[in-house]
Order: structure tokens, then sequence, then C-alpha cells
């Protein structure tokens, strides 16, 4: 499979392109752009009205305008470094303009005066004088056809300027191929969107501010393309991995009957449907690649120990993978009392298992004596070999892209794969990040969950917080108390929390309060952490390792240290580590005033809701796409038209659309498939042509 010919024009180098030398195309790397097509799918961000008037007379100042003039006399600077004028004269009235800087003769050959000169710049009032200073563009009457009616001004870089990328842009817009449509057709005529070429050719050329909007018919389109290309990659992911063959895994429910009778209460709705959905995936001959999003606290530990009891009633294994040792070992404790009720052997792998011990569990593992392994990445090492692997569950996916999920999927034994996570994500986004994978929400919180009450409360009021705690700690209470990650540089972070932890120790008792931090020695760590959920110390003072997954129902109280420079979905996470046990709960928000709008307002979002769909849909609006999953290792695109915020609802029918294509189409042979492969290679979504290639 190689790039059709067509699009050749379009990946040559750029300085193929006019007016750009290697000079030059060493700066346009800075804006992302090494080849034509880069260019293509750089727009204009604003446009200058540049249609010529009669005068200024009447124009807004100040104002972009372009007229014709007469010049007049030119003034000389009046000392060295000062402005030198030239006088013109419009249809109607007089003004100047001003130069700085400007070299020998090169203002008398710009404008002799006596000719007339088509001018267009900003004018502006200087104490009651119009006055253009450096005109953008000066011409000759009969020039006048070469200034665009209106001018697009694009994005720059240092060393790039309007003139040249703009000239460089015109250059691109000329080798554009006419390529065959790969929309429906159906969605082309009812969005009433032009076709490919002609739409980036009015992407370019905007004449109103409208054009420039994201709800412009060229740009929507254009965004559209970035978003189908996407999904469809994602689409033939999602086929390769379920082409693989999967294997029909029918529980029996005796085991999952066992733990049901066993549980105090009644599973919530949402889990008994999120069962369903996935028993159905597992008993299919497909593989099963589904997404369970529940946010914190709503059960997810309930759902994926069922799904994991139906590998298990089917003569299987199943394996639970975290991306931290100590989360690792909080599955294996949340799981063990269910392990007990179904009476099933459950185990754990990790990198700290060595020796005699780890050759001791591979063995079983191997034999099948191990039903349930839970561990970290190590679990995928060569030499773990399981009996009859037939579910993998991944916790906290977004460490974990879709790369690693193919892996996954080739780890051979044609497992079913459910992966975990506890970050409510924005629908817009979760289709960017899992649009491969199906998706099951769990939106309702277990019944005996009490709301945590959540307050603000000013650095300055430090000893009353204190006081409080003395109180709740004398009551047999618990608490978290979380310092800030207040630089980049560990030491920082260490002296806060270390700090704190001293401070807090001298005013409440030696044994009362643990540490715990990202520097300690991983054994260190875990009995900092033991010592806590055992209730030997009351009181955990902690930087953010704590956000993801602890359990611990007798602790009732998180105090938040300079809670204004954390993010809303990680203060969100933070407050979910209380509120599980029989205890009102309380969550503490100490914030350094004054606060700004920002800090303020996911401050006070947090105070209104505890929905952890709202919240993300919120951080989303307020950070946007890249940074809510840190773009770096989110294995999330970089979109250079679409708009991940406003333009959700435009990838939801990407993925629709996608999906549809592939079912009629799986090979893309048909005459819109083949425009398809088209659209790929375009994109550069190499990993996808090889999955058609491999299909």
């Amino acid at each position: 499979m190689s790039r059709p010919a067509v699009l050749f024009p379009l990946f040559a180098e750029l300085e193929t392109l006019d007016g750009v030398g290697p000079k030059t195309a060493k700066h346009f790397a800075q804006l992302e752009v090494e080849r034509p097509r880069d260019l293509l799918f750089t727009l204009p961000y604003a446009v200058i009205d540049r249609r010529p008037r009669k005068t200024i007379k009447g124009a807004a100042l100040p104002s972009t305008v372009t007229v014709e003039v007469e010049v007049g006399a030119h003034v000389p600077p009046r000392r060295k470094g000062g402005p030198a004028r030239v006088f013109v004269r419009d249809a109607e009235t007089e003004f100047q303009l001003v130069f700085f800087h400007a070299k020998g003769d090169w203002l008398q050959k710009q404008l002799p005066t006596g000719q007339r000169r088509l001018i267009s710049g900003k004018i502006e009032l200087f104490d009651g004088l119009a006055q253009m200073p450096h005109p953008d563009h000066i011409l000759r009457p009969e020039e006048a056809g070469d200034l665009p009616a209106y001018e697009p001004v694009y994005p720059l870089t240092a060393g790039v300027t309007q003139r040249a990328i703009q000239k460089a842009a015109l250059s691109a817009l000329t080798r554009l191929p006419e390529l065959e449509d790969w929309i429906d057709p159906g969605l082309l005529a009812r969005e009433k969107w032009p076709g490919w070429a002609d739409a980036v050719r009015a992407a370019h050329a905007p004449e109103t501010l409208t054009d420039i909007t994201a709800e412009a018919p060229a740009r929507q389109r254009m965004a559209y393309d970035e978003l189908f290309a996407h999904q469809l990659t994602l689409a033939l992911a999602r086929m390769s991995m379920r082409r693989g063959k999967g294997r029909e895994s029918i529980g029996t429910g005796v085991l999952q009957n066992k733990v049901l009778a066993a549980l105090p209460y009644a599973p919530t709705g949402a889990q008994t449907r999120a069962i369903a959905e996935i028993a159905a995936d597992m008993a299919s001959d497909k593989r099963m690649s589904r997404l369970l999003q529940g946010d914190v606290g709503s059960g997810k530990t309930l759902v994926a120990f069922m799904a994991l009891l139906i590998a298990v009633e089917t003569g299987g294994q199943g394996v639970m993978m975290a991306p931290t040792e100590i989360l690792a070992r909080q599955h294996l404790e949340g799981l063990r009392p269910l392990a007990e009720d179904a009476g099933v052997v459950l185990e754990i792998l990790t990198g700290r298992d060595k020796g005699a011990e780890r050759v001791a569990k591979l063995k079983a593992l191997a034999a099948g004596d191990i039903h349930i392994l839970v561990g970290t990445h190590a679990v995928f090492q060569k030499d773990v070999e399981f009996h009859d692997l037939r579910l993998a569950i991944v916790d906290e996916q977004h460490r974990f892209g879709v790369a690693q999920r193919m892996e996954l999927g080739a780890k051979g034994t044609a497992a079913d794969v459910l992966v975990m996570t506890a970050t409510p994500i924005p629908r817009s986004l979760s289709l960017a990040q899992y649009g491969d994978m199906d998706v099951s929400v769990l939106d309702e919180k277990p019944a005996g969950r009490k709301p945590v009450k959540t307050a603000l409360i000013s650095a300055g009021r430090y000893e009353e917080v204190v006081g409080h705690l003395r109180q709740a700690v004398a009551e047999g209470r618990q608490a978290y108390w979380v310092c800030p990650l207040v630089d980049e540089s560990e030491l920082v972070d260490l002296t806060a929390a270390e700090e704190r932890f001293k401070a807090l120790r001298a005013t409440m008792g030696e044994r009362v309060v643990g540490l715990v931090h990202g520097q300690m020695p991983p054994a260190e760590k875990d009995a900092a952490m033991a010592a806590f959920v055992q209730g030997q110390t009351k009181v955990l003072v902690a930087t953010t390792v704590i956000e993801v997954g602890v359990n611990v129902p007798n602790a009732s109280i998180m105090v938040i240290e300079r809670a204004e420079i954390f993010g809303l979905a990680q203060l969100h996470q933070l407050r979910g580590r209380v509120g599980r046990g029989a205890e009102e709960s309380t969550c503490l928000l100490m914030y350094q005033p004054p606060l700004n709008e920002g800090a303020e307002r996911r401050l006070s979002i947090l105070r209104e809701t505890e929905d952890g769909f709202r919240i993300a849909e919120e951080d989303l609006a307020m950070r946007g796409a890249g940074d809510l999953i840190g773009t770096a290792q989110s294995g999330l695109p970089k979109f250079r038209v679409a708009d991940l915020e406003r333009q959700s609802a435009l990838m939801a029918v990407a993925q629709t659309d996608a999906r549809k294509l592939l079912s009629d189409d799986p090979k893309l042979e048909s005459p819109r498939g083949q425009a398809a492969r088209v659209l790929l290679w375009l994109m550069e979504q190499d990993r996808a042509i090889r999955l058609i290639s491999v299909g």
C-alpha cells in the first residue's frame, strides 16, 4: 500500500512552494507546517476588509481602510529617530502617512509627490489628526487588482510574515487535486457542505467574520473530514480487534449468584445493566472491546468482578491490570471478600514478585490453579502464561492508548478486553479517545452512599480546621490531608508535605499522623498506607499519590490545602476518597485568597455538584481537550481544524458514519471506500491503512 499519486503534490517539499526557501521552511516547521498539505489545514483566524473606499471621512476610527490618494509634500523627521510624514489627499479630505526609520530615498520612490497611489492600512486619530502609520500596502492605481478585497490573516511564528504565509498558501492551493468524495452523499446534501477542494479554497478565502467561525460550511466540512478519518481509524482498529476471533464465554451464573446472595445491598440499575452488556459481549464469538466508565464510587469493582466470574464459570481465567503497585494491591483488597464469597482463587503478580515465589505463581497460573490474577503491567511479560485467559480488564485506561490496546489484543489468546476508568469523560472526548470501543456507563451511586459535604475555607482559618480534625479523631474518625504539588521539583512538594506532617504531629500527637509522598521507597509507602487502612494512624498527610483508588471506609474527612491550584477533575477524584462509609463525610477546600476567576469557578462547581460527568463537561469548557487528559500521554489526536469542545456533535456523526461505512464495505473497495482510503492517506492515518492491508 503506498500513497496515491493524486496526493503527491501535497506531500512534496515545502520549498517547492512560491517564496519558500530552506530558511523559511525551517521557520514554517515551528507552525508544524512541513509540507504543502499542512499549509492547507492551517486556516486563517481573521479577515481584513480591504475593499477600496472613496474617502476616510466617516470611517469609525481606528480601522483598516483602503483608499486612493494623491501624494503631497514629504516632511523629513524633525529630530534623529523621529518619524517622516507624507501628506496625502483622498476624494474628500487630507491626512498623513507616518514612517519610522525610512531608509534613504525609499519613501520618494514609493510615494512620488504629485502621483496617485492606492494605500491600505490602519488609520487612527492622533491629537485630532488622522494618521496611517506604515501602510500595509502601497500600490499603483493600475495594480489595484492585486489587492484581495478580503485579506486572510494567518497564525504566524518568528521568521514567517503574513505576506510569506499568504503567498505560500496561495501556491499550495494551486495544487489542490479534485478528489472523489468520501462523505456520505445524504449527509453532504443535508448539511449543504461544499466538495473537498471547494471547501479548502473557501476556507482560505474568507470574506466576512462568519466565514472564519467553526460554523462556516467550508470549515465544518474540513473539521468533519478530520473527525471522520480519525473515527475510521478507530473503527478499523475495533474491527481488527473483533476480527481476531473471540471465544464464546457463556457464564453459568453459579459463582455470580453466590456473590449476589452475600452482598448486603442490591446492585444499582446501572450496575445490573452494565453486567448484562458485558455478559452479552463475552457470550458472542466476537472479541469484546468495551469501556466501563463510572464516576468515583459508582461501584465499578462489583461489575468488574462479575465479568471476571463469567470467565471463571466457563472454565477460563481473568486478569485485572492496574497502572501502579498501590492500585493493584487496592484491587486485591477490594476483590478479596468477593472472591471468598464466590470460592475462587485470587492472586497478585507485580514487579516485586521475585525468585521461587514468582516461579510458583507462574506455574499455578499456567496450570489454571489461579482463577483470577491482579497485577501491574508485569503481567505482560514474556514468561507469564495463562492456562486459558478469557478476560483482561485494564484499569485507569487514560495511561494506555489505542496502540497498547492493540498490543493487549495481540497477546493472542482471543481474550475479551474490558477497560475501566473512574475519570468521567465528556462524550465528545470519549468518542475521540475510545471511539473504537463500546461504552457502558455507571451513572448511579450504590445504596447507602451519603453525599459529601463540601466547604470552602480560607487558609487563614487553619487553626479552626485543626480543631475540627482533633474533635473528629477523638470520635474515632479518620482524615486525609492533601498537600499540593507546589511546583515541578519534587523537593518543594516534599517540604510542603513534611512541614505539614510535622506541624500536625506536634499538635495531634506522634502516633496519630502518617505521611506518604511520591519520593518514598515503595515499601515505606505501603507501610504508611497500611497503617492508615488498619486505623493505626488517624490522619494521613499525602501528596496526590492517593488520588486514585485508595479505599478506607472509615475516612470521612478530606482536607485539600491550596485547593485553588488543583484541576477540577483532580479535586473531584480526591473528594471521592471520602464518603465511602456510614459516616457523614466532609471535604474542606482550603484556599489562599484572593481567588482568580477560574479558581473561584472551579471551587464553586465542586461545592454545587458531585456529578462527575457535569464536572467533566465544565472542566472541558474551562481547560480544553488536550489539557483535560494530558495530551502528551493521552493518545488524543491533534486536530488542525476540528474543535473537540464545540464540535462534539460532529464527532458523534463521524463515528456512526465510519462504523456504517465499514460494516457495508469492510475492505473499503466500493467507490466511496476507495475515496475513504485517499482520505486516510491525506490525514496521515498510516496505522489505519496498515489495518486495511492486513485485512
